[in-house]
């Protein structure tokens, strides 16, 4: 199943926001997944299964300094 995820990373406390940004984006990329980083939001689409393993990596990677990641999900989104 194909889905689109729309995702934020948000850092608590962070003095500097791009690094862990920056880490998390890599992580999605790094599963061979196109990212499409927004002002607020990034966009990625794929399969279901890889979609949320990259989820997964970013968030990891980011979670060095406490952070939040919200992500919605759909598989009746048009994929870009």
């Amino acid at each position: 199943m194909e889905v689109t995820c729309q995702f934020a990373l948000y850092p608590l406390g962070a003095a500097h926001l791009g690094p862990a940004i920056d880490a998390a984006l890599a992580a999605v990329r790094d599963r061979g997944l196109a990212v499409e980083p927004g002002a607020m939001s990034s966009m990625v689409a794929g399969p279901l299964r890889e979609v949320f393993a990259a989820l997964a990596d970013a968030f990891e990677r980011a979670a060095e300094g406490d952070c939040v990641l919200v992500a919605t999900v759909s598989n009746a989104c048009p994929v870009p």
